[in-house]
Formats: structure tokens, sequence, C-alpha cells
């Protein structure tokens, strides 16, 4: 039997409908009204008329958009988007075609021109908007839309440089005919503050990447990763200096993050996160001061490892905070995360514990609702299981002074490290990150000797409360902001999520970000958030292992 469907049919250049489009193909009677509002949209979205662009998509919680970056759902996150994006493309549309569904339903695929070179493709749902009134008066609306944009080379937002490989690692197992090397077939994202030779150092900043020499070999802990049989996909970008955990950069745009559409990155290891979570590479190289591993771990549900301070050879790793920078790693499951680590770590200085949790119920008050009851209920679930003994709770005391400690000595160090740059480039950091660095520039030696000696006091103190244990916290207070945030509601969220971080830096200890909870969001969707594992210095792979065991 025949197919009923009629066949799409061309329409020639004389049959020009609604103010300038002409549909390339057309299945069904062309209602009446579509291709005009098709053409305001398309005259919006040159014009950036933000009132135009959200009256055109249909007001309701269910409508949705979808790029590269994600899907959102709901109009209000369509009209944020819309407002944080600014101007959208210039483009021209070359081919339109249109399958009519129904007399109020038609859908319609558009190829444009982009004036930067290149195709794009933009599926649409339309439907009439329901309602009194004859079908001519009631005007057409976006149901759904998915967008091709043409494809960047290389993402900025993500990637300084990128190769395929940039470097390769070792191929010695090919060469004696012996299983190959441990990290064979991976690929890694280097943060910009490690050294990779031939190329200069950025640490986010285009100012200091334009007067910078190249370097004349790889940091120690590049080189661990291509011995091990790693190839180096390439430089991913980094918060300017790599002192934020937002991952926001005021000079190359913030990271996507594919786990939440529409909301921030985290940072300072923001590049590297957003490669892995984007599948561009499996091993994401960072650092880890107060947070900066961690966090974006948190937002984009990877695994991430903050190491023992001092246990990765720190050798040609541009220094922000030396008292606390460490070396860790981002990937997709547990067991990448766990061969990057063999292949750092010296395995003597790694020490087994025993398999005891604590919890501080005062480090919880200042995160979420969300994120507490989620994190409660995980560990409930997990004794219930039995898979661990209840949690004793400890007191870990004054977190907020010793924030404040940690703060004053970060910035210190801060200061010391590039304030000399600063200070000979005026201008050139984004608010945020200027302002931290001016706090820094206040702090006299004596006062962060003063901090110093109080951390150590803290840090003994800690450990004897500890005793071994493994404390169990949240990796951050909330889930992933949305893009939209103002920088207070961003600080604020940097300050909460900073009084949980901290005491692994106060440690020195290492502390696993494991991508195990979930929160709900008020789109009702839901976002991850990691729950935080924080070991005894030197227990790293161990703490792996315990890890992988919240994940089953």
């Amino acid at each position: 039997m025949a197919d009923a469907t009629p066949a799409a049919r061309l329409v020639p250049e004389e049959g020009r409908v609604g103010s300038g489009t002409v549909p390339t193909t057309v299945e069904g009677d062309l209602p009446d009204g579509l291709l005009e509002a098709f053409d305001a949209y398309e005259r919006a979205l040159a014009a950036d008329d933000q009132a135009a662009l959200a009256a055109a998509f249909e007001s309701t919680a269910t409508v949705m958009r979808a790029d590269a970056g994600g899907l959102l759902v709901g109009h209000d996150a369509i009209t944020a988007f819309r407002g944080r994006r600014g101007s959208g493309p210039v483009r021209r549309v070359v081919e339109c075609h249109v399958r009519v569904l129904d007399a109020d339903t038609a859908l319609v695929v558009s190829v444009n021109a982009a004036a930067s070179g290149g195709r794009g493709v933009v599926t649409q749902l339309w439907r009439r908007e329901s309602g009194a009134g004859s079908r001519g008066a009631r005007p057409w609306r976006i149901a759904s839309a998915q967008v091709q944009a043409p494809p960047p080379a290389i993402d900025r937002r993500v990637w300084r440089v990128v190769g395929e490989p940039l470097v390769p690692g070792s191929r010695a197992g090919d060469a004696t005919g012996t299983a190959p090397p441990a990290l064979s077939g991976e690929t890694v994202a280097v943060k910009d503050v490690f050294a990779v030779a031939g190329h200069a150092i950025g640490a986010g900043v285009p100012a200091r990447l334009a007067g910078a020499t190249p370097e004349s070999r790889h940091a120690a802990a590049v080189q661990h990763l291509l011995d091990a049989g790693a190839d180096l996909r390439g430089i991913a970008q980094t918060d300017e200096f790599a002192y934020s955990i937002a991952g926001r950069n005021s000079a190359y745009g913030t990271p996507p993050n594919p786990a939440v559409p529409g909301a921030i990155s985290g940072g300072s290891t923001s590049g590297p996160a957003a490669a892995v979570a984007l599948g561009q590479a499996s091993i994401g190289l960072g650092t880890d001061t107060g947070g900066s591993l961690r966090v974006p771990a948190s937002y984009q549900g990877l695994w991430g490892l903050r190491t023992t301070h001092g246990a990765v050879d720190r050798a040609g790793l541009l220094p922000l905070a030396p008292s606390f920078d460490t070396v860790g790693w981002l990937t997709r499951d547990v067991d990448t995360l766990r061969r990057a680590a063999e292949a750092s770590l010296p395995p003597a200085d790694q020490v087994s514990v025993e398999s005891s949790y604590v919890v501080d119920p005062a480090l919880l008050s200042p995160v979420t609702p969300e994120v507490r009851a989620e994190f409660g209920r995980a560990v409930d679930e997990a004794t219930a299981a039995g898979r661990m003994r209840r949690p004793e709770q400890v007191v870990l005391g004054d977190v907020a002074r010793l924030f404040e400690l940690f703060r004053v000595l970060q910035a210190f160090e801060a200061w010391q490290s590039d304030g000399g740059w600063i200070t000979s480039h005026p201008g050139e950091l984004a608010p945020d990150v200027a302002s931290r660095f001016a706090f820094g520039a206040t702090i006299s030696p004596r006062r962060a000797e003063e901090a110093r000696v109080a951390l150590g006091h803290e840090r003994r103190r800690l450990e004897s409360l500890l005793d071994g244990r493994v404390l169990l916290l949240p990796s951050a207070s909330s889930a992933a902001p949305p893009l939209g945030a103002t920088p207070a509601e961003v600080d604020a969220v940097r300050s909460a999520t900073l009084g949980l971080t901290c005491v692994a830096g106060v440690l020195g200890a290492p502390a696993v970000s494991a991508p195990v909870l979930e929160v709900p969001l008020a789109s009702g969707r839901s976002a991850p958030v990691g729950l935080c594992l924080v070991g005894p210095r030197g227990a790293d792979l161990f703490l792996l292992d315990l890890a992988a065991t919240w994940a089953t």
C-alpha cells in the first residue's frame, strides 16, 4: 500500500512566503503566519532584542532549548541564558525545511551561514498559541529548539592550545613487546600553570602569556603522566593566576559545565575539568590550594583527588601559595584516577589506615539545605547497608577562625608569588581576583608568620582529634551556581565552600571528591555534588579505594 504522507515539495524562488524566508522544501499545507514568526525570530536574534526573543518561546516550564552546552528546560532558564550570552551570531538563513504536523504545529529545520564561516543547523518545533480567536490571530511560539552552531576549531573557554596529541606519551611497551604503560590510551588536559616544554605558562592571564618565555622542560607532574604512557592532549584554561574556585575568567570566558548547563564550571582547575567532563580528555591535571580541584569535580560530577601536600613533585609548577599548593587529577571514573595517582605518587610514601569515619555536624551549617539532606541520606544509606559503621561525631572547633588563618597566609603567599607582576601590569585582572591580591598586599610578614604558627598548632590539634580516621563532608556548599549569579552571590558560595575545603589545606592531607551525591534544582532537574573524604597524610591511594566503595 502506498504511503499516504505527502512528499516534501520544492518551493521555487517566486514562491517567497512571509517577510523574506523562502522554504526550500515543505511537507503539508504551510500554515498562515508560521514563516513570519520564524523571520521575526531571526531578526530579533540579529538585533539581540531580548524581549522579542523571550516572547518567541512558549512561556512554560517545559519549553526546551539545547545546544553543545547542554539542555535548558523552562522559559526562565532560556531567558537567563539569552541575557548572559549577549548579542547573537551574525548569520543568514540559506535553507529552510518545513514539515507541517497539523494546522497548529510544525517542525522547521533551517541551515544558516555564519558571518564567521561554516554552517549551522537549527531545528525548531513551532506551535500556535492556544486560546480564543481565529488561527491567524494566534501567535506562533517555539516549543523546542536544537541549535547546532558551526563547530570552533578550539573552544577557547576550555583550551589554550591543543593537539592530536600536543605531546605523545611513552610507547616503551610497544618497543619491548611487554605490556603497555599503565596510562596508554589516556589523554591529558594540563592546567595552564604547569610547564610544558616549548610552551609558555599563561596562568589564565593573556598579558602574562604574552610576556612569558617558552619552558625548556616539562613539569615533573606532566612528565610522570607522559612516562606512564598518557598523551598530552593540550594546555587547558584556568582562573586568573588560579586564585578562584568559580571557574570564571574575564579574558577567556567560563568553561561549560555539561553536567549542569547554564551553571558555572568551578575552578581554578576549570579548563581541565570541562575537558574531561566533555569527553575531550580522560585525565585533567590540576592543582588544589583551597579547593581548586575538588570544587570543579563536585560541580561537574567528576572524580577528583587532591594529593598529600608535597607528595607529588611540584617542580615546574607556577606557585600560588606554596604552603597549600598540591597536585591532583580529575577523571570520569575512579579506576583512571587511581592509575594516574599510582603513576605519580612514590609508592614508598603511601600508607594504609583503618576504615573509620567521623563527621562534624557544624561543618554542615553553611551548606544549602539540599546538600545537607543529601549528605545525611548518603551516610544513613551506607550505614543501613552495612558498608560502614555509623560515623562518630567530632567537634573540629572554630572552623571560621581556621579559614581566616588559611585565608591570611594564602593571600600573603599569593602576593609574594605574583605581586610583582601585578604591580607592573595594573588593570589586567578581573575585579574579584584583583581584590584578593590587594588583600594579600596589605598583610605584613609578621602577620603572615603569626598565621603560619597558629596554623601549625591547628594542624597538630586536628590530627590528634581525627586520630587517623577519615573525615566525611560535602565537597562544596552547594551545587554549581547559575552563570547569571551576581558577584555577591558567587562570593557568598565561595566563602561557604572554602569553609569546607580549607580543612584539608590546613592538614596538608589528601582529599577525594566522589560524584555520589545529587541534589534537586528549582527547575525540577538535579545536579551533582561531591562527597569528600579527607584522610591522613600519605593515605592517597587508600583513600581512593575507600571512596570507590561509595560508588557501588
